[in-house]
């Protein structure tokens, strides 16, 4: 081969991604559009169904005996919460009933929520005092290993026999005793289950008559903001409470959620909203 008679060039050898026709930049763009909107309802879909798998998690209705009714109100900020609840009765005859509040919103504190539950379950209702429920769900929980999140709950057992409420509370507010005598909150201590592994926990224990309620409820209601951003307050619960001491679980429920809805103006919710009302019935 002779050497000098032989000659290349270097450069494409065809056209550079770059300079696509715009019929091809244009056929581009619908697949783009085509893969997002699929990937979207997608997306809809798997929260439709994390939202009905939720709801299934959720009392499928109230609880009524011959002394005890207890109904919720369940309100996610987004298509699934961080909240949760469960009432159910003992095979004692007690009444067992918790409520909790994840960290966060949306799907992720849902999702916890789930690992609170799953953590709760097997262990409630047995019978187990409420302060060694706790103690065991933070001891699950501390297992797992997720974090930043955690999840404050409450947990209580009612004996209806004798109106003996024991309740013990990791990080929660309240719960509100509404009765004949008139208001009062509860003021438990405990941290948050998953924060620490030695956490323990106190019961106490409050004495019912018939007649009287008890409103557990997550900080959704409480932290309600107007459009001046002044939150509702537990004053503003006490405010709405207060006169209903005598009517029912499900109509106090209903004059808290319209009148959180009146305060907020309109404006979007903020958290989620949850609350469950058992009332001791009177003969």
């Amino acid at each position: 081969m002779d050497s000098g008679r032989f000659c290349y060039t270097v450069g494409r050898a065809g056209p550079s991604p770059a300079a696509k026709s715009p019929f091809t930049q244009f056929m581009v763009t619908i697949a783009n559009a085509s893969v997002l909107a699929e990937l979207e309802a997608q997306r809809e879909q798997e929260l439709a169904e994390a939202r009905a798998i939720q709801l299934g998690m959720l009392p499928h209705g109230p609880l009524r005996t011959e002394d005890v009714s207890v109904c919720y109100e369940f309100q996610p900020f987004h298509e699934v919460g961080g909240d949760f609840l469960d009432f159910f009765t003992l095979t004692d005859g007690t009444i067992g009933i918790y409520l909790g509040d994840v960290t966060g919103k949306g799907l992720p504190a849902a999702l916890y929520a789930d690992l609170a539950v799953g953590a709760l379950r097997g262990v409630h209702k047995t019978g187990t005092p409420p302060d060694a429920v706790l103690s065991t769900v933070n001891r699950r929980v501390i297992l797992r290993g997720v974090s930043p999140r955690y999840a404050a709950v409450q947990y209580g057992c009612f004996d209806p026999r004798t109106g003996i409420l024991q309740i013990a509370s990791a990080g929660m507010s309240g719960p509100l005793i509404l009765s004949g005598r008139g208001y009062r909150e509860l003021e438990l201590r405990g941290i948050p289950p998953g924060m620490f592994p030695e956490t323990s926990y106190e019961s106490e224990t409050v004495q019912l008559e018939r007649g009287d309620s008890v409103i557990f409820l997550s900080d959704g209601f409480s932290e309600s903001q107007n459009a001046e951003g002044e939150f509702f307050g537990m004053e503003g619960v006490q405010k709405v409470c207060e006169p209903l001491r005598r009517d029912t679980p499900e109509e106090i429920l209903r004059e808290m959620k319209e009148a959180v809805g009146r305060y907020a103006c309109g404006l979007v919710q903020q958290d989620d909203r949850t609350a469950a009302i058992l009332r001791y019935l009177p003969k």
